[in-house]
């Protein structure tokens, strides 16, 4: 079985060793392949030893994590890199997540959540916690794509919106996965968009949730 890669990048040692145990004791799946305190060793490591995934703290010495993101992102898209952060850290979260990040986590989170919050990042989800959506998001007006999605558009985008992968969304809406995934891309096309996540954040911006409660 192939392990996903983690290195971890964190300035505070005693919580990123205690990450380090959980993830080694607790997932068979995944191995972390170094540790880094600050975000110019985490470009550095990134370019040597090319990780599948990254746990990235937002607030670091020399080089913080949202500049970290930036640089490694624009060098190696396929990289996952998921910011570590406090509830005090939305706007560092947000700019982060604009430039590449696909997620954060919070650092009080438990193990369990953790490991299955890591798993579902690698198989393409894009993590978006409902408690600092209204932080991280401003509202909207309701925008010009929205009118042109069909009903069923809307669906599609607003499970997407709440994480669901692609695999999930076509058994909740009764069709092919192939067939979900041409819905996403017609999606994407009215939307003028190319990713996920943009589709998540402009989703939240919109209010579309709460319009299809």
């Amino acid at each position: 079985m192939k392990k996903t890669r983690i290195l971890l990048a964190d300035d505070q040692i005693l919580f990123v060793e205690s990450l380090k145990t959980v993830i080694e004791h607790l997932a068979d799946d995944m191995v972390v392949v170094g540790i880094v305190h600050d975000g110019e060793e985490a470009i550095s490591f990134t370019r040597k030893y090319r990780p599948d995934m990254i746990l990235m703290d937002v607030r670091m010495p020399n080089v913080d994590g949202v500049e970290a993101t930036r640089v490694i992102h624009r060098e190696f898209e396929d990289i996952r890199i998921i910011m570590l952060t406090n509830f005090d850290e939305d706007e560092y979260v947000k700019q982060a997540m604009n430039i590449g990040a696909v997620g954060y986590l919070l650092k009080d989170m438990g193990p369990d959540k953790l490991l299955s919050n890591l798993r579902a990042v690698q198989n393409g989800a894009v993590l978006i916690s409902p408690a600092l959506t209204q932080k991280l998001f401003s509202a909207a007006d309701q925008p010009g794509w929205l009118s042109r999605l069909t009903d069923k558009e809307r669906t599609i985008l607003t499970l997407l919106s709440r994480g669901y992968k692609n695999r999930e969304i076509a058994e909740r809406v009764c069709l092919g996965e192939q067939t979900v995934k041409n819905y996403i891309s017609s999606i994407y096309q009215k939307m003028n968009i190319d990713s996920r996540f943009k589709a998540i954040r402009m989703a939240i911006e919109a209010k579309l949730d709460r319009s299809m409660e």
